[in-house]
């Protein structure tokens, strides 16, 4: 009996420490109509690939867009909403200046009592407007981020997706990336657990490589150790879980 508590103890751990990713997603990653330029966002905590939970999500610190050399605010665009019992987000945004427009986000960090640490996932999305394929490959800034190789739109089912993990501006060696798709409509059914979230090491020089399988969102989430521990709800200063994560979508050729 103490050794079946034990195993089922070890197991809930596991469950419970499954991938945690920040959603970041718009209604559409391309808006080539200067007549239909409004686009909206689902902003949440959760774990994709299982369709939840949701997790609780205070206002971020920092919502902006890059667009060139310049930088937008648009913390004033986040609208609170509720799933779950718990509080997500969206935000609408009218586009005006053609090109690429990454967008960005910093989280409030999330306190994870099950793996003893603070959870911060900087997280990015590049919308085209009108065709202006310009912006996509520049690093905003982020502590941690992932800096595409192959641009992050018009990806077909298949393409080999790229990029290089980077930590204050510098590529980290085998660092490790999780990818999971984003479930919504429920259409795909992990065999077993160790389908529900693909796990990636880049090589020496931070660069990593995933074919996608399948049409929809993708999240790459890059994981690095921040540089300071925080204070937890507790009172004990703890570790800081660093993400940078880039959301991409897949379309099947027909």
């Amino acid at each position: 009996m103490v050794i079946g508590a034990i195993a089922f103890g070890m197991l809930f751990a596991c469950r419970a420490a499954e991938a945690h990713f920040l959603v970041l997603v718009p209604d559409r990653d391309v808006v080539d109509s200067p007549q239909d330029r409004d686009v909206t966002f689902d902003i949440r905590f959760t774990h994709p690939m299982e369709r939840g939970p949701v997790m609780q999500m205070d206002r971020p610190q920092r919502f902006e867009v890059r667009i060139g050399d310049r930088t937008i605010d648009l913390k004033d665009r986040l609208e609170a909403r509720e799933i779950d019992g718990h509080q997500a987000f969206t935000a609408d945004v009218r586009l005006a200046t053609p090109g690429d427009h990454v967008f960005c986000i910093e989280p409030a960090p999330y306190w994870e009592p099950a793996e003893g640490k603070m959870i911060v996932h900087f997280t990015k999305v590049v919308v085209n407007f009108l065709g202006d394929e310009s912006g996509w490959d520049k690093p905003v800034g982020m502590p941690v981020e992932i800096e595409p190789l192959v641009r992050p739109y018009g990806i077909w089912t298949g393409n080999a997706f790229r990029g290089i993990v980077r930590k204050h501006g510098k590529p980290v060696p085998f660092a490790t990336i999780e990818v999971e798709y984003l479930n919504d409509a429920g259409d795909v059914t992990p065999p077993n657990d160790a389908f529900v979230t693909q796990v990636i090491k880049a090589d020496a020089q931070g660069t990593f490589t995933y074919s996608i399988p399948k049409s929809g969102w993708w999240g790459f989430a890059a994981l690095v150790d921040g540089d300071e521990p925080m204070t937890a709800p507790t009172g004990e200063k703890v570790p800081v879980e660093w993400g940078g994560l880039l959301w991409v979508r897949a379309v099947d050729i027909r």
